[in-house]
């Protein structure tokens, strides 16, 4: 599985899928008022080409989260075999504008009411435990903790270590799907590794924990 936004220039979806990829997650909103414009026209072609296809909102802290959710759900537009998920991660370009835990809480819940399904919640085991980022100091300000709605959400955990560690909200119920490398640019590939997935010119690569029969039948329904 890959995940890829409007920076990622796509040749081919087909290609996409001869690499042993059977699903994308494309971004499709971003804040309040930002809409991916490549997510619409890209999902005819990825479909066209046998991938699953899925939509992530870049979670910020401008917007109530509730807000957030009617604007992706309106920008992806999601059939019900769309995979919905919420990147919930530090905003680099601007910490003070980063997603809160009670914006993230309320955003799952709303899309949880429109579309009776709970979307996948990305994020890293550091920023979910609360703790500080190594390298920038930032921290989430909170803890999700095992009885937050956010802890219902399947587990899309980023975590570029041989192992994915588990955020504690999860220690029970395990990961769904893990992204264990990404590609800075197409210039500056993870592991150097530069054909790893054709068809696109550089993605973020992404397992699942278990077989292609059981993601299909998780795909539709994020539990």
């Amino acid at each position: 599985m890959i995940d890829i936004s409007r920076g990622v220039s796509v040749s081919d979806f087909r290609l996409v899928r001869q690499s042993n990829i059977l699903a994308v997650i494309h971004k499709a909103s971003e804040g309040g008022d930002y809409a991916d414009p490549a997510c619409a026209a890209r999902r005819r072609q990825a479909e066209a080409a046998g991938l699953l296809w899925g939509t992530y909102h870049f979670g910020t802290g401008q917007f109530p989260g509730a807000q957030q959710a009617q604007f992706f759900l309106a920008a992806s537009r999601p059939g019900p075999r769309t995979l919905l998920a919420l990147d919930l991660e530090a905003n680099e370009n601007d910490p003070s504008n980063s997603m809160t835990l009670d914006q993230a809480e309320e955003f799952v819940r709303t899309v949880a009411a429109a579309t009776g399904r709970l979307p996948v919640i990305y994020v890293h085991p550091i920023w979910a435990n609360g703790d500080p980022l190594p390298v920038s100091g930032l921290s989430f300000g909170a803890r999700i903790t095992p009885d937050s709605v956010l802890a219902r959400c399947g587990l899309w955990v980023a975590d570029y270590h041989d192992s994915p560690e588990l955020p504690l909200a999860w220690a029970a119920t395990g990961w769904r799907l893990w992204q264990y490398a990404a590609d800075e640019n197409s210039a500056h590939p993870a592991y150097n590794q530069t054909r790893i997935v054709q068809g696109v010119s550089h993605c973020d690569r992404n397992l699942f924990n278990g077989d292609a029969a059981t993601l299909r039948e998780f795909w539709g329904s994020a539990a």
